[in-house]
């Protein structure tokens, strides 16, 4: 029942949900009712799956052919009685297996951190009464009630909202807080649109509601997501498919040939026991038993290298994988772009001022046709940065060199922008006092505050340009300009992907002290806009050149709107063969087979509103076209893409925990630049790499070339297993090792790697 009214809850009113489930939205559900449904359901967590024991982990460390050949060499050895020999080389054999079962065993946390993400208690009405619960304790059918700062315990279907407002940016990858509704939805509304649900998980950030309990447990949203987590399959790394595919084929052609020196040498009559003893220096000869060795410490230097750029890598082999890497798909805010909203145009007077500078520090400046625009000298412009300013409740402070906010990231830009101006708040509110406030309401679509003046008190409004504009005054002389030009220049606003806020003012009597929404129904005075966007990082722009003159596709994988990804696109250069990049929406990818994805995944740069199952789809579609594909992401949402992925990439700073535990890797400063100097130090290790085994690939076959033609002419060994052990050893350690400090070749990050760009 809980998956069937789950999937479909959303395109339906809420009384018929409330009556599938047989809740009574005033009481909720009664105390026996509760108990059938605690032992049908069981309890409000995400289930306990049993890890593969750490024994069984650690064996499957040894199952790897080059190692298998190391431990039939290290048996061999200390058949011949040569045990420090056999000492050393299960030595290297155990070093290898230790770091790849630590490294492994960490990535295993990462289910166990989503259960950890569940609200420990949670509000509900039981038998018409307010009870806190443990949130394990809830039941479909429950009533939850929710205020700001609340984490939603489980998936629920919104019944009552005043003023709801979530964030759900780890569960969609929408970059602003969801505004919710009530109303059913289309039955095909994708799961970043369902705006009458809220999510197990997800952050009341701004006002009230009450939902009844849809889906608990495994069945939730959040529950699914761990479902797909458990059900991925690791894939195994360029790197390491290249040296199994190498070590089944050094090992057949090892034991082919000594079979076959074998044969000849008793056929020759040679005594069986001698010959075998000499197959047996040869087959020593030829295995490279260094190889091991001097890769976990190339890998570990190339290790500390991305370290010192702001890349943490939490499994050895994923160095490689980067290098290899041939797809970046990444999230885009934060990563491509600063997760600051900045107001970027203001329309006032009939004309743009274009704002200059980004995030929330004060640097910049107005500009209008590249001239230096000042508010006290254009009214206009000055009426509508100080709406934005003192029509604001968030605050904007400077701590440890870092710009913090305080409230929604639309208002902090807009004090932003007034501050770039010269404007203050404190002078603002001295000379503008606040007498009252409107707080934002869905329903209504605007904000308002009211302020003491010197002849008379002043109500300033922002809201959406529709509503400002319904209650505005026609007349020209008012202020209001003609409403067929400021939407075309809102139009073209949006068409930039930029979120379009409008100001208006309206004047009351001093005695007034209140303001009520009757207040503002018309009469208001039109003062302009102000748009806003999240900008793209400047080193993001020139990381995707870098990887595109690389021969490294770029794609951005968001939960965010189209329209914004494209234009965010477009200045990120994603697609420069196209002035606007192809886009692909979730409800686009669920309409394309998967041959039809195969063909389009290729061409399109940008994939907008897309699900987790979404995420995890087109990582495999890019892989099944032959990439190497690098996936990254910060939320709940991405962990199952971030493990399919050849090389899975999470946010260290406003990533959650669950990614970061999927990830192979960790960026320290949530930066795409910092990516691209990561696969680029990734081809530099692989390079150095292909160095070494050409290097030590011939000492070995000359090796078992001369014991070869020893046996075969029936001489006596030029030289003995343990002094071919030693020589390999020390050989590869102390001499080949001098090329994992390598400088990166001068074609390394140009292409010259091409022989690798291809998935094996």
């Amino acid at each position: 029942m809980q998956v069937l009214i789950h999937d479909h809850c959303h395109s339906v009113a809420a009384e018929q949900v409330l009556r599938l489930l047989g809740t009574d939205p005033s009481r909720g559900l009664d105390l026996f009712e509760i108990e059938e449904r605690q032992e049908r359901f069981g309890p409000n967590l995400l289930g306990e799956r049993k890890p593969e024991g750490a024994l069984r982990r650690f064996v499957r460390q040894l199952e790897q052919p080059l190692v298998v050949i190391l431990v039939v060499a290290a048996a061999i050895t200390a058949g011949l009685g040569e045990w420090v020999d056999s000492g050393v080389i299960l030595g290297v054999v155990l070093v290898n297996a230790i770091v790849g079962f630590v490294q492994e065993g960490r990535a295993l946390e990462a289910i166990s951190a989503l259960s950890r993400t569940l609200t420990p208690r949670a509000a509900v009405l039981r038998s018409g009464e307010r009870k806190i619960i443990p949130s394990a304790e809830l039941v479909p059918g429950d009533v939850v009630l929710l205020q700001s700062g609340d984490r939603v315990p489980a998936d629920l279907r919104l019944l009552r909202i005043r003023d709801l407002q979530i964030d759900e940016s780890a569960l969609t990858g929408e970059s602003v807080p969801v505004e919710k509704a009530v109303e059913a939805l289309p039955p095909d509304t994708s799961l970043a649109e369902r705006r009458n649900l809220a999510f197990s998980s997800s952050l009341v950030t701004y006002g009230t509601g009450i939902g009844v309990v849809v889906a608990t447990g495994d069945t939730t949203q959040i529950g699914r997501i761990s479902e797909m987590i458990a059900s991925v399959e690791d894939l195994a790394t360029p790197l390491t498919r290249r040296i199994a595919r190498f070590s089944q084929v050094l090992l057949g052609a090892i034991l082919a040939v000594s079979l076959l020196t074998f044969a000849v040498g008793v056929t020759r009559g040679q005594p069986w026991f001698e010959t075998f003893l000499a197959v047996v220096a040869l087959a020593v000869g030829a295995i490279p038993e260094g190889l091991p060795a001097a890769m976990t410490i190339m890998l570990a230097i190339g290790v500390s290298r991305m370290a010192r750029r702001h890349a943490v890598i939490r499994r050895l082999p994923a160095v490689e994988a980067l290098g290899s890497t041939t797809v970046v798909c990444s999230d885009k805010t934060g990563t491509f772009t600063q997760n600051q909203m900045t107001v970027r145009e203001i329309f006032a007077a009939d004309s743009i001022v274009r704002v200059e500078g980004s995030g929330y520090a004060v640097a910049g400046g107005l500009f209008r046709e590249e001239q230096p625009v000042g508010p006290h000298a254009e009214a206009a412009l000055a009426e509508v940065l100080r709406a934005g300013m003192l029509c604001n409740d968030a605050a904007v402070r400077e701590a440890d060199g870092r710009w913090l906010i305080e409230g929604d990231p639309t208002e902090a830009a807009l004090l932003v922008a007034a501050r770039k101006a010269g404007l203050r708040e404190a002078e603002l509110l001295r000379e503008w006092p606040r007498l009252d406030a409107v707080p934002f309401e869905s329903r209504h679509q605007y904000m308002a505050t009211l302020h003491a003046g010197e002849s008379s008190n002043v109500a300033f409004v922002k809201g959406s340009l529709e509503a400002i504009l319904a209650r505005c005054r026609a007349d020209r002389e008012a202020g209001i300009l003609d409403p067929d030009a400021i939407h075309q220049s809102a139009s073209e606003m949006g068409g930039r992907g930029l979120r379009v806020l409008a100001f208006a003012r309206k004047e009351f009597p001093l005695e007034q002290k209140a303001l009520r929404h009757a207040d503002l129904e018309t009469g208001l005075v039109f003062l302009g806009l102000q748009a806003m966007l999240d900008p793209p990082r400047p080193e993001a722009i020139r990381a995707v050149a870098t990887c595109r003159r690389a021969g490294i596709g770029v794609k951005m994988i968001t939960g965010d709107h189209a329209t914004t990804a494209r234009a965010i696109a477009a200045q990120l250069g994603l697609d420069v063969e196209a002035a606007r990049p192809e886009v692909l929406t979730g409800r686009d990818l669920a309409a394309l087979t998967d041959t039809e994805l195969l063909e389009r995944v290729q061409r399109a740069s940008v994939f907008a509103r897309v699900s987790p199952e979404q995420k995890l789809r087109l990582v495999e579609a890019l892989q099944a076209r032959g990439h190497v594909v690098a996936m990254t992401g910060d939320g709940v949402n991405d962990a199952p893409a971030l493990r399919r992925a050849d090389i899975g990439v999470a946010m260290g700073l406003a990533g959650t925990e669950v990614a970061r535990e999927a990830a192979d890797m960790v960026l320290t400063d949530d930066n795409f630049a910092t990516i691209e100097a990561a696969v680029e130090e990734g081809r530099g290790i692989f390079d150095n790499l292909l160095k070494f085994i050409v290097w030590t690939l011939p000492t070995n076959g000359g090796e078992g070339a001369v014991l070869m033609l020893a046996i075969l002419l029936g001489t006596t060994l030029p030289i003995l297993p343990v002094q071919i052990l030693w020589i390999n050893l020390t050989t590869a350690v102390c001499l080949g090792l001098t090329l994992a400090f390598e400088p990166k070749e001068a074609g390394t990050w140009s292409g010259r790697l091409g022989i690798h760009t291809k998935r094996s």
